[in-house]
């Protein structure tokens, strides 16, 4: 039971860009009658966990689309470069004492289980919790190779220790060690979030691009809640035909 939903406000915030190297306007795209945006935003509001859901976006086109099925939807800067730059100014345009807690939600993932954003959000019943992330363990070779899917090594306490692209630690014929697939969904306390705004990037985050490594290298903390639950994100349209299993099977 989750203990923390009377006493904070969690704010949930989908970036969501147009523009897509592999799969333009795929936020729009249709998927049995809704699409791709409606679904991950309904899923979120399943959890009964936000005070808001918000898109956030860039695109006239998406903004129109969200206000048409009633949802929140936010207009962005062109200019940000990420998803979290997106959530930071959303939060900024809300107020800085609006929220406790922001929760960042990929806009790509239109089957995403509530329970894993549950199941993060309740990693801020710990006072100590400023940054949480999912992670989900696999043995999987093909994940462990492949460098668009992000790995991640994590101290006894789970906090994060390295992110990378490559497979670490670094033998994967190891017994003793687990492999963490990082899941990248974000959760942050609203001051760390604004904080975040303020770092300069790091060596690290260049070598590998990746965000989350400039807050570590920041000295930031990030802890990692591990779930069970596979996510499917759609990063080209062949990605919909896993979709759509799902949901039939639903």
């Amino acid at each position: 039971m989750l203990t923390f939903v009377s006493i904070m406000k969690f704010l949930g915030i989908i970036p969501s860009r147009y523009g897509s190297t592999r799969f333009p306007g795929k936020p729009l795209v249709d998927i049995q009658g809704k699409s791709m945006i409606q679904r991950v935003y309904e899923q979120a509001q399943k959890t009964q966990v936000f005070s808001s859901v918000i898109v956030a976006t860039d695109d006239q086109r998406i903004f129109d689309h969200v206000e048409a099925f009633g949802g929140q939807v936010k207009m962005t800067s062109p200019a940000h470069t990420c998803g979290t730059d997106r959530c930071i100014e959303v939060l900024e345009l809300e107020g800085h004492n609006a929220y406790d807690v922001v929760v960042n939600i990929q806009g790509d993932e239109p089957v995403i289980d509530p329970q894993q954003l549950i199941q993060l959000c309740g990693a801020f019943d710990d006072v100590s919790t400023h940054i949480a992330t999912l992670v989900k363990k696999t043995d999987s070779k093909d994940i462990l190779t492949d460098p668009s899917k992000i790995k991640v090594v994590r101290a006894l306490d789970g906090n994060a220790l390295y992110f990378s692209r490559q497979a670490i630690p670094h033998s994967i014929s190891s017994s003793s060690a687990a492999f963490y697939k990082h899941i990248g969904i974000y959760a942050f306390r609203a001051e760390t979030l604004l904080k975040i705004k303020s770092l300069s990037p790091t060596p690290l985050e260049k070598s590998e691009s990746l965000e989350q490594l400039r807050w570590l290298e920041h000295g930031l903390r990030i802890q990692t809640v591990e779930t069970e639950i596979e996510s499917i994100s759609v990063d080209e349209p062949k990605d919909l035909d896993r979709v759509l299993t799902i949901l039939n099977r639903r």
